[in-house]
């Protein structure tokens, strides 16, 4: 059984002309037999939401303002500087789940007026909910990467957009291929900061019994370990403890989602220049 959902991407870099590219691509992939329920994603009702700003914005309204979008002053004129550099590539996230990589590249996403996806979400929310409470990967794992696999090569193939990846973006060759089509980052997040989210976050659930801190840090420690080498093939790595040290905080807790997200628009900027420096040299005088 196939789950189709059918948006259509638009584009629209603050002071400029309208970019806008329409597509008639469709996310559906297969999803392992052993899922016994499926269910139109629930985002699928979102997307007349985003497509009714898209078309407003389309007919000429270029001063309005997503209602998501929350970014400085300096983060919209970043986002405005590197946008025709940038040329609708995707930006593919990779790096330990974390509070702060989901919040960035939601930043992100709204300061280039890029739809977003979390590319574990896509797959969960395809399967559905199953009457053991457990997730679509607790499930059928192997199932579960099959279809990620499929997931991130539709997702590669349209453009403007970025996707948070999940772990298994970067377990496989293929997928590691299909993250080339874009540009990847790497928000690199200390592990005793993720390790207090999932202690906080499981004593909130009602569904399991909360780890101590010391076995959550145990486990996060060798699902980095186990991934890092992945991680290291992005094209440029954002290090929270890099950007405190260079805005001079104090704690690594200081630094935010929007310091962290106009970092990443800065190395973007270096990596398109790059790019648009060794295109020029390869043309013939």
């Amino acid at each position: 059984m196939e789950i189709r959902i059918r948006p259509a991407i638009q584009c629209i870099c603050r002071g400029s002309s309208l970019a806008s590219k329409p597509t008639s691509s469709s996310l559906h992939f297969p999803l392992s037999s052993s899922s016994s329920h499926f269910r139109p994603p629930t985002f699928y009702h979102q997307w007349r939401n985003q497509l009714t700003t898209a078309r407003s914005l389309a007919d000429g309204n270029l001063a309005t303002e997503p209602a998501t979008s929350h970014g400085s002053l300096a983060l919209k004129k970043k986002a405005t500087d590197i946008c025709a550099d940038l040329k609708g590539a995707s930006i593919f996230i990779v790096g330990m789940k974390s509070a702060m990589k989901t919040s960035v590249g939601k930043l992100i996403a709204d300061e280039l007026r890029y739809y977003y996806f979390d590319s574990d979400n896509v797959v969960e929310e395809a399967a559905g909910e199953d009457s053991s409470g457990k997730s679509f990967k607790e499930r059928d794992e192997d199932g579960f990467q099959k279809s990620e696999t499929e997931v991130l090569k539709q997702l590669s193939s349209l453009g403007r957009l970025v996707v948070n990846a999940g772990n298994g973006a970067v377990q496989s060759m293929t997928n590691l291929a299909l993250l080339r089509h874009g540009i990847t980052i790497w928000i690199d997040v200390p592990l005793d900061i993720i390790a207090k989210e999932s202690v906080r976050d499981d004593e909130q659930s009602t569904m399991s019994t909360p780890d101590t801190f010391s076995e959550a840090l145990d486990e996060l420690t060798l699902l980095y370990e186990e991934n890092k080498g992945g991680y290291a093939t992005a094209d440029t790595t954002i290090s929270l403890q890099t950007v405190a040290t260079k805005l001079a905080y104090d704690e690594y807790e200081q630094v935010t989602a929007e310091d962290m997200a106009l970092e990443v628009l800065s190395q973007i900027e270096k990596l398109t220049r790059v790019k648009k420096l060794m295109e020029e040299a390869g043309r013939p005088f």
